[in-house]
């Protein structure tokens, strides 16, 4: 009988020791993925502010593209603009496909598996035309992608750091963050704000921003009247099941 317990117990032991070494695998190799990833990001930043490989002009739907868009164009005309926050990890393209609704939730710039994905832009908002273009990004641990707007529940972090540069394929932006707010999807007790695309007039302009300020962890001062263009960035929070964490901002230059 002792000799069977003791074999037990050193099956026992073997058998954790697997787990863990698998359970530790798994790990490393997430980690070590994600460290690919953003390295990724790393050298497709890098494209970006290099000269382009050529003075030929580059041509979207929208018309030239910028000099410094045009290459990563041609790599993947998925790629629609890009995004950055100064004082943060954010300086990422934004792709978007209409046809193909949450595409770069897990695929990266080529178009391969990826667990960080790429920011990208709701199916149904036109760049030119919309009054809100609504951004996801997945909210990554250690400020990484989207996870970095979490240093905007602050305050103080969002008066040093008040603009987001957001550029199309063509044009060069900056918009000015109206508030700030959690909420959960998918659920009655949260708001919609994902709904709200293209205002069917002033007043509905006026209840989504209204409503967003209501919300608003803290009150920036910073209004946005009809007929201003607004960007809403959108990533998780894991505070509440289906969290949400919602930056919202307005077009000023």
């Amino acid at each position: 009988m002792r000799k069977y317990k003791k074999n037990i117990c050193i099956i026992a032991v073997v058998a954790l020791l697997g787990v863990t070494a698998f359970c530790g695998y798994h790990i490393y190799h997430h980690y070590s993925q994600e460290a690919e990833q953003v390295g990724a990001f790393d050298d497709l930043t890098k494209i970006m502010e290099q000269p382009p490989d050529t003075e030929e002009a580059v041509f979207t739907e929208d018309g030239t593209a910028l000099p410094e868009y045009g290459d990563l164009f041609l790599q993947n005309s998925d790629m629609v603009g890009w995004i950055k926050i100064d004082g943060t990890s954010i300086n990422y393209p934004v792709m978007q496909t209409p046809d193909n609704p949450n595409y770069y939730l897990k695929r990266n710039f080529y178009k391969e598996y990826s667990d960080l994905g790429v920011p990208y832009i709701q199916e149904n908002c036109d760049l030119a035309t919309s009054d809100n273009l609504i951004i996801y990004g997945h909210h990554i641990r250690g400020q990484k992608m989207f996870g970095a707007l979490e240093s905007y529940k602050i305050k103080n972090f969002y008066e040093k750091h008040k603009i987001i540069q957001f550029d199309t394929l063509t044009e060069h932006a900056e918009y000015e963050i109206i508030a700030v707010f959690k909420t959960v999807a998918y659920s009655s007790n949260g708001y919609r704000y994902y709904d709200f695309v293209d205002a069917e007039d002033e007043s509905s302009f006026d209840v989504y921003v209204d409503k967003c300020k209501e919300l608003s962890l803290y009150d920036t001062g910073v209004a946005a009247e009809y007929g201003d263009r607004l960007i809403t960035l959108s990533t998780c929070e894991y505070s509440a099941n289906n969290g949400r964490l919602v930056v919202v901002a307005k077009k000023v230059v």
